[in-house]
C-alpha cells in the first residue's frame, strides 16, 4: 500500500538543518506548520485553526538547496509522502509524524526569487561555488549579473523577449 501524500503551504518553523550521513549523503531537517485560517465574517477578523506540526526531510541535492535557499518564518509550498518515524530512548518509545520532501519551494505571495539552474558533475556535487537563487520573504531580491549559459536559446542578446 501506498503511503499518503501531502501537498499544502505551511511556513518554517525553525532555520533547517544540514546534516551528512556516514556515508557522505545530505540529509535536511525542516520543522513545518500547517495551519488553517478562517475569516470570521461577524467580525470581519482572521482567526487561526487548528495547527498540525510536521518535521520534514530532504535528502542529497534538494536538501543542500533548500538549507542555502530558505529560512524560519519563509512560507513555502511543500509535497512529500507521510511517514511515522518510530525510536527508543531511555526505555520509552517515541512516534512521531514525519515528510519525506520531495518538492519544497518558496511561496512567492510573499517573497521573490532568483532561481539559478545547479550544474551537475562533480560527483553529483554542487557546481563550482557560483551563486545560487535564494528567496527573501519581505524584500525584494538584489538581482547579480550572470552569463547566461552557452546553450540558452533566450540568449541571443535582446533586452526584451522576442514577441
Amino acid at each position: 500500500m501506498a503511503l499518503p501524500t501531502l501537498a499544502g503551504v505551511g511556513r518554517l518553523t525553525a532555520d533547517p538543518e544540514l546534516r551528512f550521513t556516514p556515508n557522505g549523503k545530505a540529509v535536511a531537517s525542516v520543522p513545518l506548520a500547517f495551519n488553517s485560517r478562517k475569516l470570521n465574517r461577524q467580525t470581519n477578523e482572521w482567526e487561526d485553526g487548528d495547527v498540525l506540526y510536521v518535521r520534514g526531510s530532504a535528502w542529497e541535492r534538494l536538501a543542500e538547496n533548500l538549507v542555502e535557499t530558505l529560512a524560519k518564518g519563509m512560507e513555502v509550498m511543500v509535497s512529500g509522502e507521510l511517514r511515522t518515524e518510530s525510536w527508543e530512548k531511555d526505555g520509552q518509545k517515541h512516534e512521531r509524524t514525519a515528510l519525506l520532501i520531495r518538492s519544497i519551494a518558496p511561496s512567492l505571495a510573499f517573497a521573490t526569487a532568483v532561481v539559478s539552474k545547479v550544474t551537475t558533475g562533480q560527483n553529483g556535487a554542487q557546481g563550482g561555488g557560483q551563486p545560487r537563487g535564494q528567496a527573501q520573504q519581505g524584500r525584494p531580491q538584489q538581482s547579480r549579473p550572470t552569463q547566461p549559459p552557452a546553450d540558452d536559446p533566450w540568449a541571443t542578446g535582446y533586452n526584451e523577449p522576442p514577441f
